[in-house]
């Protein structure tokens, strides 16, 4: 088998026990749950999620020498969480659909949609704290707090058409990028592994985050809807100032930027401009320098398992290493 197929095979593997500990966890829940609130649940949960955050929980785990199935159950937490964002920010965002099926809201209603994410948010948090102790739940709830923030800063972002670049990628690291790297240092910690080991988990978590939050927004643009079951475009309609948008305006000359700026500030104009606005990004490079911004992000996150020399965690290690190409070349 070639390289990535037996990474892709790895993968689907650790996601069958994954969902295997959320299936456990849920018909638990049933006996107690509301029926409607368990019926959303397993429609958000099992939706062919990529289980990116909690397969890095086993991985980090491994890598860091403790080899126990428990770590499912405290894997499944950053599932949840994971869960939890989309569903808030499918309300945000008005958006109908999910991985090509109606999004919660739309099928479900806006009030069990806010309340089913805040079950999973509260869920999570409980299991963390309960798995893996305090000073896990403290690296989980300062992830799940700069969420939000991040949330906040590309809002402001987005109203004073921002192109500063550095603002972006807090806005991403906030969005992205902790969560990622709270479930590889959490897995340190439930490994009982010291700082340094925990600390390059994190920074690995922090550069692969911030490599898939730029894939992600090159995708809203270029993205195959069947591939990647939404639509593009999303990000031009809601005025969002993400890199391929920040990098071609700085390159632009003066009549593409201001007709730039006179489509972010028109809702109107953002619904019917997307050819215009992807043909323009597409003229000033900004789709090809931010996969070369998202390369070197990849390249920083490999960096880090340097510190697990040799041998050490040997699969985990090349499983992790494989991520960081999943990342880059993914197509949804």
């Amino acid at each position: 088998m070639a390289d990535t197929e037996i990474l892709m095979a790895a993968i689907r593997g650790e996601s069958r026990l994954i969902d295997a500990a959320m299936y456990t966890d849920l018909d638990a829940l049933a006996e107690t749950a509301d029926g409607l609130l368990t019926e959303i649940l397993r429609y958000s949960l099992f939706n062919g999620g990529k289980r990116i955050r909690p397969l890095l929980v086993v991985l980090a785990t491994r890598l860091c020498g403790r080899s126990d199935p428990a770590v499912y159950d405290l894997a499944r937490a950053f599932e949840y969480l994971h869960a939890a964002t989309l569903m808030h920010d499918d309300v945000i965002d008005n958006a109908e659909t999910r991985r090509g099926r109606p999004s919660v809201f739309k099928k479900f209603g806006l009030v069990a949609a806010i309340l089913a994410g805040d079950f999973l948010h509260a869920r999570s948090m409980a299991i963390v704290g309960e798995s893996a102790g305090t000073e896990a739940l403290s690296v989980f709830s300062e992830a799940t707090g700069r969420i939000v923030d991040g949330e906040f800063l590309q809002i402001r972002n987005a109203a004073d058409h921002n192109l500063r670049e550095e603002d972006y990628q807090r806005a991403i690291l906030g969005k992205t990028g902790l969560l990622i790297a709270a479930a590889c240092e959490v897995g340190a910690i439930w490994a009982g592994r010291g700082i340094e080991e925990r600390l390059a988990l994190r920074s690995y978590g922090i550069h692969l985050g911030c490599a898939f939050q730029i894939i992600d927004d090159i995708l809203d643009y270029q993205g195959d809807t069947g591939k990647t079951g939404k639509a593009v475009g999303n990000d031009l309609v809601e005025g969002k100032m993400t890199l391929p948008l920040i990098l071609t305006m700085q390159q632009a000359d003066q009549e593409d930027r201001l007709r730039l700026q006179e489509i972010l500030a028109d809702e109107v104009l953002r619904r019917h401009a997307f050819a215009e606005v992807s043909c323009l990004i597409e003229k000033y490079n900004g789709f090809s320098l931010s996969r070369r911004k998202a390369e070197e992000a990849a390249t920083a996150a490999l960096t880090q398992l340097e510190v697990f020399p040799g041998k050490a965690g040997g699969q985990e290690k090349k499983i992790l290493q494989g991520l960081v190409k999943y990342v880059l070349d993914r197509e949804k």
